[in-house]
């Protein structure tokens, strides 16, 4: 193990093999802090881990092989769902449809890692993973042994408010997309990688900082772009939003409560995802959308005629979709599918199911079986990983899900008077114009009621790409829920394809 000088922050140097096609793959891993400077000060450490692979005649990284930078979401969350559950050398072992396993947790080399077609970056954005603001009072520090922020005013404290969060500033929509942009300029150039074809991957609210960073790397910090991958992406906010006059996300969920439905054998329409899901996508545009927009205008017995045929789609009763007017929210569909068996099914992934510990309260109170059940893998997994494997020392906490960054965060945009939710498929429409040899890939997991595939589908049907940039964009969906990887054949399936994506983006001297 070597570190850089005490003038920088540490980096953790490590190397390491696995077998990838049967091959040996000797890689290094590099685990640290990268400083973020405002007006020449720094201002913040970003935590990263990055996996170069090594050539086995110079025993060194290439500076033109592909180059993937890779975050999640929430906003709050750390990279370590990708990391340790898809794209890594190592990840978590789920069953093989994604059922969560007992504790401890394991972990095993990753056939499916990117690393043999592409150098991965893990990015944990500030607030998230080890990353941390620096005290304003402070030009340098050691992000290693840096404390925590402060927590949030509790009684036991007379409710006196505290200082917020060293953190906060970084908080909100423009400055984290800047800090993110800053981050790869100085990484391409603390590692010579300016002529690598550069990748961004990222999921959920990552695949938002995706569909904005295509357009912001490329027009503010002149980092041209071969591909960017949205997983499970949310890219319109005003489509997560479901009220009475809100008409397009009732119907953009629907195709996965069918889908949803189907694999728990409950949908009267099928089970074979191949002719149900044109089914229900048709029947969200052509009867759904009809029935929302018009209302109590509908004949009666149009409306219940609609109520019957949701109803065999959905596997709810007719009478409860009639009295919801056809509005089925996430909460009430994952409580009410199974509920004559005292089941609930994850929010994230309605494959997964739970024990109601509350049957016979009106509302659910318990918790989510998908989200708040991974919390305990991956808080493991990736500890383990980099304090055992990469030899990361520190006493910081790693923050995997930080929900003091989620409340606190800020979505206005600065400069702009704008009303209405914030969306980012306009940036992303003007990226591919921008950048005509740009590839775009946005992938979903079918079960997902957090962010439905069919809200992307609907998406891009609106954009009005020209012919000529049609092929540039791929839509494919998985089984599985939100991380739709730790499903085992969806992961084999999502590999071969991110295979053929590098193989078409990258020139075939730089390929690997």
């Amino acid at each position: 193990m070597a570190t850089e000088s005490k003038s920088t922050p540490p980096i953790y140097s490590t190397e390491h093999t696995f077998k990838a096609k049967g091959e040996p793959l000797t890689y290094k891993a590099l685990a640290g802090w990268q400083t973020l400077y405002e007006r020449e000060k720094p201002v913040a450490e970003i935590f990263h881990v990055a996996y170069l692979k090594q050539d086995s005649d110079s025993g060194s990284s290439s500076p033109h092989r592909p180059l993937t930078f890779v975050f999640n979401g929430g906003p709050g969350a750390a990279s370590a769902y990708l990391h340790m559950g898809a794209l890594g050398p190592r990840r978590i072992q789920f069953g093989p449809n994604g059922s969560l396993p007992a504790s401890p947790v394991r972990l095993v080399d990753n056939a499916e890692s990117w690393l043999p077609f592409s150098d991965l970056v893990f990015i944990d954005p500030v607030g998230t993973g080890f990353s941390r603001a620096l005290p304003k009072d402070k030009e340098n520090t050691d992000p290693s042994k840096a404390g925590d922020p402060p927590k949030e005013a509790s009684p036991e404290s007379g409710g006196k408010a505290e200082d917020p969060p060293k953190e906060a500033p970084f908080w909100n929509v423009e400055r984290d997309l800047k800090s993110l942009g800053e981050f790869i300029q100085g990484f391409l150039s603390r590692h010579k990688r300016w002529l690598s074809p550069i990748f961004i991957a990222g999921e959920s609210y990552g695949g938002f900082r995706v569909a904005r960073l295509a357009k912001e790397l490329q027009s503010t910090f002149g980092v041209g772009l071969s591909g960017a991958i949205l997983i499970s992406p949310a890219i319109e906010f005003s489509l997560l939003e479901t009220s009475d006059y809100n008409l397009t996300t009732w119907a953009t969920l629907f195709p996965s409560y069918v889908a949803s439905a189907a694999h728990h054998g409950l949908s009267s329409w099928g089970e074979d995802l191949s002719s149900l899901l044109p089914r229900a996508e048709t029947f969200a545009r052509q009867r759904l959308l009809p029935l929302l927009a018009m209302g109590e205008a509908m004949p009666e017995a149009e409306r219940q005629a609609v109520y019957q045929d949701m109803a065999a789609g959905i596997g709810l009763s007719a009478e409860y979709i009639a009295q919801k007017g056809g509005r089925i929210d996430i909460s009430s569909f994952a409580r009410e599918l199974l509920r004559p068996q005292r089941q609930v099914v994850g929010l994230y992934d309605a494959s997964v199911t739970a024990v109601d510990p509350f049957p016979d309260r009106p509302t659910f109170e318990g918790s989510d079986p998908t989200l708040d059940g991974l919390d305990r893998l991956f808080t493991a997994a990736i500890n383990s990983h980099l304090r055992d494997t990469l030899q990361v020392n520190t006493e910081l906490t790693y923050h995997l899900l930080n929900f003091e960054v989620f409340k606190a965060w800020q979505f206005n945009q600065k400069g702009e008077f704008k009303q209405g939710f914030i969306g980012a498929m306009d940036e992303l429409r003007t990226s591919m114009a921008l950048n005509p040899h740009m590839r775009v890939n946005i992938h979903h997991g079918l079960y997902d009621l957090v962010t439905p595939y069919f809200a992307s589908n609907h998406l891009v049907d609106l954009m009005k790409l020209d012919p000529r940039l049609k092929d540039n964009l791929t839509l494919k969906h998985y089984r599985g829920g939100h991380m739709f990887y730790t499903w085992d054949p969806s992961r084999l399936e999502w590999f071969a394809a991110m295979q053929q994506l590098y193989r078409e983006a990258v020139p075939p001297e730089l390929r690997y």
